[in-house]
């Protein structure tokens, strides 16, 4: 993410231009922008036209300056794009005002935000600001006769190859080589600086052997990483471990993995620990709260008065921030995530252990 300008505006509001330079921008701007918040864009609309001269058939698409009051935000993955809803209430165009308009964002498009930015909104953008610098990472996870390639994102980790194979060596060295040969070929693909090749047991040298002689300029990007899994559960490890964070000066994702798994052992040992709504807002109110983890789709719901608790979710992040206690927003696209969902959207490491 790029920070194009900057300023403030009245009535305690500020006005960001920014420019998306990834697919993980636009994701992070899915969370930052809100119903209500003001979005100028250009973009191209359709004009209908229908004179002496022309006839209508549905009008021409024109370009033109709009900015917009946000109704809807949503990240359209596959589309490489974030499609940002809302009526139009300024436009090079005054005809258009009044009208319902969607402005398709993509990468390297600017717009400008007009809000009453909250700290973790301004937070989210410096990260994605810094995230910037961070080497993309790709892993491979390989072992007898099955390996797996993922992209490590900050919306979370997606698989991009599944490939199996003959299992064994001897008279089955020709599968193992052909399971080899499809991973090397997935790895030329990515677009990475980075891989990280992990696995259990002694196959993923042999890959690693495989990919030296056959690619040299893959290799070089290749770092060794045991894991006593492949696939999901693979890359999860390699997470924890640090794996990325060693390529990567911080990686999101991992931070998440290792909260995740700090929360659900205390949980376990009945330790130190909250979850669900009302039993961390009675935290906060303690000032017991020393990392709060907060999912990113539960509070944009809150935030958008579509939720369901009963407890003002910004109350809570800045009574968390006042007392000194840091607050983590978790991706839904992920696995600690989707752990948190299963909590009820938001817990607590706390410092002291309520009763």
């Amino acid at each position: 993410m790029r920070i194009a300008d900057r300023q403030a505006v009245e009535g305690g509001r500020e006005r960001i231009a920014l420019v998306p330079e990834s697919l993980d921008d636009l994701w992070h701007l899915t969370y930052v922008l809100e119903p209500g918040d003001l979005v100028a864009g250009d973009t191209t609309r359709r004009i209908q036209r229908d004179d002496d001269r022309i006839r209508d058939t549905g009008g021409q698409r024109e370009p033109m300056w709009v900015r917009i009051a946000v109704d809807d935000v949503e990240f359209a993955k596959f589309a490489n794009r974030l499609r940002v809803g809302g009526e139009i209430v300024e436009s090079s165009r005054e005809d258009q005002l009044g009208f319902h308009h969607t402005l398709n964002v993509e990468e390297h498009d600017e717009l400008t935000v007009e809000k009453v930015w909250r700290v973790d909104q301004l937070e989210r953008v410096q990260e994605a600001v810094e995230a910037a610098e961070n080497p993309t990472v790709a892993v491979a996870t390989v072992e007898e006769g099955a390996a797996y390639v993922h992209t490590v994102a900050q919306y979370g980790v997606e698989e991009r190859a599944s490939i199996t194979g003959t299992t064994g060596k001897g008279e089955y060295a020709r599968g193992r080589d052909e399971l080899f040969a499809e991973l090397t070929d997935v790895l030329r693909r990515q677009d990475v600086e980075a891989i990280i090749l992990a696995g259990p047991g002694f196959t993923k040298q042999d890959a690693l052997d495989y990919v030296e002689e056959n690619a040299p300029e893959v290799a070089e990007r290749v770092q060794v990483v045991d894991t006593a899994s492949v696939g999901d559960r693979g890359v999860h490890e390699v997470l924890k471990r640090g794996a990325v964070d060693r390529v990567q000066t911080e990686t999101r994702i991992s931070r998440e993995a290792e909260l995740i798994d700090e929360l659900m052992k205390r949980i376990g040992e009945g330790a130190k620990a909250a979850y669900g709504i009302d039993e961390v807002a009675r935290a906060a109110d303690y000032g017991a709260i020393e990392t709060l983890l907060i999912l990113d789709e539960r509070l944009r719901e809150e935030r958008a008065g579509e939720g369901d608790w009963d407890v003002d979710a910004n109350e809570v992040i800045e009574t968390v921030e006042q007392q000194g206690g840091e607050v983590t927003v978790f991706s839904s696209e992920f696995d600690p995530g989707r752990q948190l969902a299963n909590l009820g959207g938001v817990a607590a490491l706390l410092r002291y252990r309520l009763e």
